[in-house]
């Protein structure tokens, strides 16, 4: 097709760099929603994004190798156009139809996967959900080329200026969804929006070019169709009743109630990150086992003089459980807590009556021990969250400036959650990289759950301490409760057999160790599903599960 052929918009070159503009802007803005969209079903670990990058380079590369052969063929736009205008309707029925395509995927997976289920089943997602608009958003760039390369002599000139726009449009792709519209307006409206905007581009080529009104109309009633079903922020769509559900820039979050408790989770199908017991009284969780740290701490044997109230510093402190708990029973303590999501922290005031005796820092972890000087007689790590454990938490480098904050006398306790007897599992590494670090390590399970304590210190063993505090005494601090929930601790408490499988900032492959370590968990809940299935085929399942057939 020759230039004076071309329709008027065409012919200004500037809307060809805008819509390689938009184009990059898009993609990355799928990318990044890709991310939220599977985080809160299988977690933001690395794993989960290597699968996202990796699939949508896939559906990247074959689009550009499609959009230049077909360039080649045929260069009029108009196909070009087209293919922007269906991926623009995929991404806007993501919203939709992505959940309910996880949920499927997932249910089918677990009767056939016995391995490696969640990435098996975020692979499967990634693909039948972005493959496709992609490998269409792949063809842009091919495409443009053609129909902008008009003289050979400016050949290289032209396509500098494609790819500059292309990576402009990604660079504010990257930023936009992450610190605006996700925090904003929420997952899928981000996916509407940047949806919106390629439906625009393709509806001003077809206006342009004429004779496209059935493809524009088609276009803009099928767009605006799934705005109106698909704007609903809910990942847990069969659940009633939620409290709050939304996003911050970290998480997904969701808070529900039940009458006797208020929960915090940031994930939709496993987990509970903080509770609040409507009765004021222990939680029966991991954070009651938690609470023999500060007991070590100031009892008989911990040399203090005094008896003075002690300082506790919490990292990962959600909505305040631990802290609430702390400050309770323990008068005239001094509670920091630190939490990387301020959201959180903002629902923790709103739902869980956080205390405000706590003094709450905004900041990652690690970051604050290496910003402050201050040192403390318990230091509580509950920063893991199924598989996603943050390496930079886990390692010898990390556990070393634990130790050099802990006060003489000084305890920290460790929530670890997925617990196993393996010797190679994620629990196994990060205790024998404490073991490391420590010279006492002492661990007990927690009843009812995956999760275990550990406790550490240097000079003293934390099992004596606390079997000191409690020696001859009916109470701690005056709570029977608490009495009873430490003589549990006491009883089940045990020193660690450290093995030499030590993490450090250079290698902690944290993601895979959790990554197996979860798929053994399904495979241990799941199997009594598989043995109905196996006799009773999907109608057994689900006559199970009370679905009536």
């Amino acid at each position: 097709m020759k230039e004076t052929e071309r329709p008027n918009i065409i012919s200004n070159k500037m809307f060809l760099y805008l819509t390689e503009f938009f184009s990059g802007v898009s993609v990355m803005a799928v990318e990044l929603g890709a991310s939220r969209l599977l985080a809160p079903y299988f977690s933001s670990s690395q794993i989960v994004w290597t699968i996202i990058i990796g699939t949508i380079m896939i559906a990247m590369a074959l689009g550009n190798l499609y959009g230049g052969k077909s360039a080649d063929r045929d260069p009029d736009p108009s196909g070009l156009y087209r293919r922007i205008l269906i991926a623009a309707i995929w991404i806007a029925a993501i919203p939709v139809a992505g959940k309910y395509v996880i949920i499927g995927i997932s249910g089918l997976l677990v009767l056939a996967v016995n391995t490696n289920f969640l990435v098996i089943a975020a692979f499967i997602s990634c693909m039948v959900i972005f493959v496709f608009p992609l490998f269409l958003l792949g063809t842009v760039t091919p495409s443009l080329v053609k129909a902008c390369v008009s003289d050979l002599d400016e050949s290289g000139s032209t396509v500098g200026r494609l790819g500059a726009c292309n990576t402009i449009g990604s660079i504010i792709g990257t930023f936009l969804p992450t610190f605006v519209t996700i925090p904003a307006v929420g997952t899928s409206v981000t996916f509407l929006i940047f949806s919106g905007i390629l439906l625009v581009i393709a509806c001003a080529y077809f206006i342009s070019a004429g004779g496209r009104a059935r493809t524009i109309v088609t276009g803009v009633v099928l767009f605006v169709t799934c705005t109106l079903l698909g704007h609903d922020n809910s990942f847990a769509f069969w659940e009633s009743g939620l409290s709050y559900e939304g996003e911050s820039v970290y998480n997904y979050l969701q808070v529900k109630e039940d009458p006797s408790r208020v929960i915090l989770s940031t994930n939709v199908l496993f987990g509970i990150q903080s509770v609040r017991m409507k009765s004021d009284e222990l939680t029966g969780m991991y954070y009651d086992y938690a609470l023999a740290a500060p007991v070590m701490a100031t009892g008989e044997s911990s040399g203090r003089t005094g008896q003075e109230p002690p300082d506790i510093l919490v990292l990962g402190n959600g909505s305040g459980t631990y802290a609430d708990q702390c400050l309770k029973y323990f008068p005239g303590c001094h509670v920091e807590g630190v939490e990387i999501d301020g959201r959180i922290t903002d629902l923790a005031y709103e739902y869980f009556d956080l205390s405000t005796d706590e003094e709450v820092y905004e900041y990652d972890g690690r970051a604050y021990l290496q910003a402050v000087d201050g040192k403390y007689d318990v230091i509580l790590v509950d920063a893991y969250q199924d598989i996603t454990i943050p390496f930079q938490m886990s390692s010898v480098e990390f556990f070393t400036l634990v130790r050099d904050h802990l006060k003489d006398g000084g305890i920290m306790a460790v929530n670890m959650n997925m617990h196993s007897d393996n010797d190679s599992a994620i629990n196994a590494y990060l205790s024998d990289t404490i073991a490391s670090v420590f010279d006492h390590v002492d661990v007990v399970d927690v009843a009812g759950s995956t999760n275990r304590e550990l406790f550490a210190a240097m000079d003293r063993d934390p099992a004596g301490a606390l079997s000191d505090a409690l020696a001859g005494k009916t109470d701690v601090n005056g709570s029977r409760s608490l009495y009873g929930m430490m003589s549990v601790v006491s009883a089940g408490i045990r020193p660690y057999e450290a093995g030499d499988n030590v993490l450090t900032d250079d290698k902690a492959p944290v993601e895979l160790l959790g990554m197996e370590m979860i798929d053994s968990l399904i495979e241990a809940e799941l199997q009594y599903y598989k043995s109905i299935y196996a006799a009773e085929g999907l109608g057994g399942v689900l006559r199970s599960l009370g679905v009536s057939l």
